[in-house]
């Protein structure tokens, strides 16, 4: 029985955001399987690397809540200039001059968001709530926990049961200052009331964010992420010369870049060891800038500059391309993510991983036997770990053909799409 489905997203300006790749692949899905299924951008429109099935339209536009927090003249501005500065193309003008995402920057506007048609965006909440009214969905799934404010508001106007995926936004709320997190924490629990069902995308998600958000465990479901396989053919570059180390995420402190350049730097200095490289992707916020720049300084001062390349952020066809390039991917990050995205892209093309054992790592390396876990935050431990693949270039070549199939078996969007049916359908 197909179903009305209604699903939130949020925009993250002119990055391509795992989030939004899941959102958009779990809705292709739905699609494809026959299902009535609107995806809904928040704050800016969405960027991803496969079609886009998001409608053109942005409701909670990035530049009407920047204006409705500030300057209490906009909150009483007329439709027909909000939709003004909502015009797509002009969203997507201002992201390319640089939106700050930085959480820091961003507490008071979080609050106001939690608030929901309580706070200052009240205007921007009730004229989403309307949009969805007149949809009529069966079910509506929020992006994440910052959007919980939408769950009471949709709950007064409409009988419908409301979803909130939860994607690792414990980072953003653990970075804002206080007394904006200790408020937007108690603002979620409060809405959170209101929500029919939470879904994490690991099982170290639901259980961190458990204990984070204080909300039941049982009241969250797991909803493993899923990807589109095409183009992600099989790589035969395992065994190839010169030895490759990849990196694939933002390029951020919390990524573990440096990290890795570490582990690199000990493992260059091993003896008898042949050529190599050190390849990275990703997005560079302005903000990372003198980042990136410090470590290519320690690169250079280590004498290992030319063997580093940062290949900037890259579209699906380069990025699949970049893959297929590497002998192993590595991104060791220095908090716990529940969602390890690119772990999936990488064994796709049966690049083995090596990661460190925290957050949804271990479940994904566990399940599809992919890669060698090794201890966080140890850049010797990862140095041995690489080292490891690069001396056994069959057990290389071994544990990137397990991930290649067992990633395909396990972590389809198809199959994320029917595990979300099944919590969408027990809901209604």
């Amino acid at each position: 029985m197909n179903m009305r489905i209604a699903c939130i997203t949020a925009g993250a300006g002119r990055m391509y955001c795992g989030s939004c790749l899941r959102d958009n692949a779990l809705a292709s899905a739905l699609l494809a399987a026959g299902h009535d299924v609107l995806l809904i951008p928040t704050y800016t429109p969405t960027r991803t690397d496969d079609t886009n099935v998001s409608m053109p339209r942005v409701f909670l536009g990035g530049i009407n809540i920047y204006l409705q927090q500030h300057f209490a003249l906009f909150r009483a501005s007329p439709d027909s200039l909000d939709r003004l500065w909502d015009f797509n193309p002009l969203l997507k003008l201002v992201t390319r001059l640089g939106i700050s995402v930085n959480p820091t920057d961003l507490g008071s506007l979080t609050v106001s968001m939690l608030q929901g048609t309580k706070g200052f965006l009240k205007k921007e909440v009730r004229k989403l709530v309307r949009f969805l009214k007149e949809l009529s969905p069966e079910v509506i799934n929020l992006p994440n926990s910052l959007l919980t404010s939408l769950a009471p508001a949709i709950k007064a106007e409409m009988k419908v049961p409301v979803c909130c995926t939860l994607q690792g936004e414990d980072l953003f709320l653990g970075s804002l200052r206080e007394p904006y997190r200790h408020d937007s924490l108690q603002l979620i629990r409060e809405n959170a009331a209101y929500v029919d069902a939470f879904i994490a995308v690991s099982h170290f998600g639901a259980r961190s964010m458990a204990e984070y958000l204080g909300i039941a465990r049982d009241r969250i479901h797991v909803v493993p992420l899923g990807i589109n396989f095409d183009g992600f053919e099989r790589s035969h570059a395992g065994d190839a010369e010169p030895f490759t180390i990849g990196y694939l995420a933002r390029i951020a402190p919390e990524k573990g870049l440096h990290f890795l350049c570490d582990a690199y730097r000990l493992l260059r200095s091993r003896s008898g060891l042949s050529s190599s490289r050190l390849w990275a992707a990703g997005y560079l916020a302005p903000e990372h800038n003198s980042y990136l720049s410090g470590i290519r300084r320690s690169l250079d001062s280590w004498g290992l500059s030319d063997q580093f390349t940062y290949h900037g952020e890259l579209d699906r066809r380069d990025k699949v391309n970049f893959l297929k390039n590497l002998s192993v991917l590595s991104v060791p990050e220095t908090y716990d993510d529940p969602k390890g995205l690119f772990l999936l892209e990488a064994l796709a093309c049966g690049i083995p991983v090596v990661q460190p054992r925290r957050g949804a790592f271990v479940e994904i390396v566990e399940t599809t036997g992919g890669g060698l876990l090794v201890e966080p935050d140890k850049p010797e431990a990862l140095a041995d770990g690489l080292l490891e693949l690069w001396q056994d270039p069959q057990r290389r070549i071994a544990l990137g053909n397990q991930g290649s199939r067992a990633v395909r078996e396990h972590y389809n969007a198809n199959r994320m799409a029917d595990a979300a049916l099944a919590i969408y359908r027990s809901v209604i």
